[in-house]
C-alpha cells in the first residue's frame, strides 16, 4: 500500500495499467515492512474490483466512494488501500472488468464483417446500458486493460477486413462505435429516469408525450414527430428502439460499402 503521504508528493500516474514504476516498488517495500498477519484477509484485487462494479451497478457514480466500498466489503477503507492507490485506480479496473464481459467474435469463425459489426455493436450498446456508469467514464481514461485493449484490437482487425482504406478505417471505426456510444448512453439513462420515477418506459413516454402535446405553440410540429413515429412503427419504447438502432446500423454498414465500392475517394 501507498501512504497518503507518498500519494500526495507524486503526480498521478496516466494508467493502473502502467503501474509498473514508483507505485509498485513503493507498494512492494511497503509491504515488506509489514507481517502477513497485518494484511487485510479475504481481500484481493479482483474481488475489490467486483465488489465495485456491483456498487456502481446498484448506486451509481456520484455516490460510489472508497469508504462506502470498504463499508460494502466490511473492511476499513484503509484495507482497501492495500491493493488499490486511488479511487480513479479503482475505477479504471471496474471499466475493464465490465468489458471483460464483452462477447468477441472468433476472428477464425469465418462470419461475415457485417455480422460480426452487428454482434460488437450491440454487445458494446448491452454494455453501455446494464452499467450506465460506464459512459462518463470511459474518456477519462487510457482504457488499456485486457479486457478493453481485447476489444479495440477486434474491432481494429474487424474494420481493417472490410476493405476501406487505411485512411478511412479510424474514420469507420468512429462513426459506427460513437454512434453506440451516444445510443447506449442515451438508452441507459433513459431507463434510469424511468426507474427513478417509479414507471416503466412505455409509462414515461406516454406521460412525456402528453406533457408535450398540452403546451401552446407546438401543434403542429408534434403532429409532424407523431407521424414520423408512427411511420417508423413499433408498439412499445423498446420495440421503436430496437427499429432506430438497426436501421441506423444498416445506414452505417452501407456507407462503408460504399466507400470500399470507390476505392481511392477520399473527402
Amino acid at each position: 500500500m501507498v501512504s497518503a503521504a507518498d500519494r500526495a508528493k507524486h503526480p498521478a500516474r496516466a494508467s493502473v495499467w502502467l503501474e509498473g514504476g514508483r507505485t509498485a516498488r513503493a507498494a512492494g517495500r511497503k509491504a515488506a515492512r509489514k507481517t502477513e498477519a497485518e494484511q487485510p484477509s479475504g481481500l484481493d484485487r479482483d474481488r475489490i474490483t467486483a465488489a465495485a462494479v456491483r456498487l456502481l451497478d446498484a448506486e451509481g457514480l456520484a455516490k460510489f466512494s472508497m469508504r462506502r466500498l470498504a463499508a460494502e466489503l466490511n473492511v476499513t477503507a484503509m484495507s482497501v488501500y492495500w491493493y488499490v492507490d486511488t479511487k480513479d485506480d479503482l475505477l479504471e479496473l471496474a471499466i475493464d472488468a465490465v468489458f471483460g464481459e464483452l462477447e468477441l467474435p472468433d476472428p477464425a469463425g469465418g462470419e461475415d464483417w457485417r455480422g460480426e459489426l452487428r454482434a460488437l455493436a450491440a454487445g458494446y450498446r448491452a454494455l453501455l446500458v446494464r452499467h450506465p456508469w460506464v459512459s462518463p467514464l470511459v474518456g477519462r481514461f487510457l482504457n488499456i486493460g485486457p479486457h478493453s485493449t481485447a476489444f479495440a484490437l477486434r474491432v481494429q482487425r474487424l474494420i481493417g477486413s472490410t476493405g476501406l482504406p487505411p485512411y478511412a478505417q479510424t474514420g469507420a471505426t468512429q462513426a459506427v462505435f460513437q454512434f453506440v456510444y451516444g445510443f447506449g448512453t442515451v438508452e441507459g439513462q433513459f431507463m434510469q429516469r424511468c426507474a427513478s420515477a417509479g414507471m416503466s418506459q412505455d409509462e414515461y413516454y406516454r406521460e412525456a408525450l402528453a406533457a408535450i402535446q398540452e403546451q401552446p405553440g407546438l401543434e403542429e410540429d408534434f403532429r409532424t414527430a407523431t407521424e414520423l413515429m408512427e411511420a417508423r412503427g413499433g408498439d412499445t419504447v423498446d420495440e421503436m428502439r430496437e427499429r432506430d438502432f438497426d436501421f441506423a446500423l444498416k445506414l452505417l454498414i452501407a456507407g462503408i460499402e460504399a466507400m470500399t465500392a470507390t476505392p481511392g475517394t477520399q473527402a
